[in-house]
């Protein structure tokens, strides 16, 4: 990997990216406390064994911003808040190489937005990889109008690195996949609140008879059902009632261990 590459954030997409990286090179986690950086340091070698690489030495996993100082290509995967992830770009800025590629895994919030608050437009890009990163091949790229030629090549050369396939698609709230998915996924879910069938049933339905290898009610368990209704707010698709009842109790799927189903 020609990049040193830098992933800043703990959570399932972070995790998952930074144990594809460390297959193909080294690669630096940035985690924003110490349960946190427990936390990712054993997801991301669990995740590196069930790959079947060997990795030793290929990922650090630190709390200390300055491990960010001598990364090239550095990758933005926290919380999917735009005040949040504005603020981290703002604090960077500076903190980086001037010609290190600045990157964001939003999966529905404006790109231009955060290029502007990283204050290097011309180096930024939406790199939404989808969940789970080692088995999900597609990566949309979203760049901001201000985005330079080696910007795009280099975001490009690393998702071939990856082993990724990179579509540039429009800087438009929710790209193309989440934008066409989310009204389907929700839509699943005022269907089990019209009639009486489980998610059991919808999900089982779906897979068998429309061959998707997993229900939708069991995807939205598994993107968090919080992530799910804000990107439903971002592309301005209404929340179902359900799937709001849940996250007040708590019940945000997979990583809680219960959401329309049990896990």
């Amino acid at each position: 990997m020609s990049e040193r590459l830098a992933i800043a954030g703990s959570g399932a997409i972070a995790c998952g990216l930074a144990a594809v990286a460390a297959t193909r090179g080294e690669v630096t986690v940035l985690a924003r406390s110490a349960s946190s950086c427990d936390r990712a340091a054993t997801k991301v070698h669990s995740i590196c064994e069930k790959l079947g690489a060997s990795v030793n030495g290929n990922v650090t996993v630190s709390r200390d911003p300055a491990v960010l100082e001598d990364a090239t290509f550095v990758v933005e995967a926290i919380v999917e808040d735009p005040d949040t992830k504005a603020a981290f770009w703002r604090d960077l800025n500076g903190r980086v190489p001037g010609d290190a590629i600045l990157a964001t895994t939003t999966s529905s919030l404006p790109v231009s937005g955060l290029a502007r608050a990283s204050g290097h437009p011309e180096r930024f890009v939406g790199l939404h990889v989808f969940n789970p990163v080692p088995k999900m091949d597609l990566v949309e790229l979203a760049f901001p109008p201000e985005a330079t030629a080696a910007t795009r090549q280099r975001t490009r050369a690393l998702c071939e690195t990856l082993g990724k396939t990179a579509v540039e698609v429009p800087d438009t709230p929710g790209f193309v996949v989440n934008r066409l998915l989310f009204p389907f996924l929700f839509e699943a879910v005022r269907l089990m609140e019209r009639t009486d069938l489980s998610a059991e049933a919808i999900d089982t339905c779906m897979q068998l008879g429309a061959g998707h290898p997993m229900g939708p009610l069991a995807l939205l368990d598994l993107v968090g059902l919080d992530v799910s209704a804000a990107i439903g707010r971002t592309i301005d698709v209404e929340v179902p009632a359900t799937v709001e009842r849940l996250i007040e109790a708590g019940a945000l799927g997979r990583k809680t261990g219960h959401g329309f189903h049990r896990y």
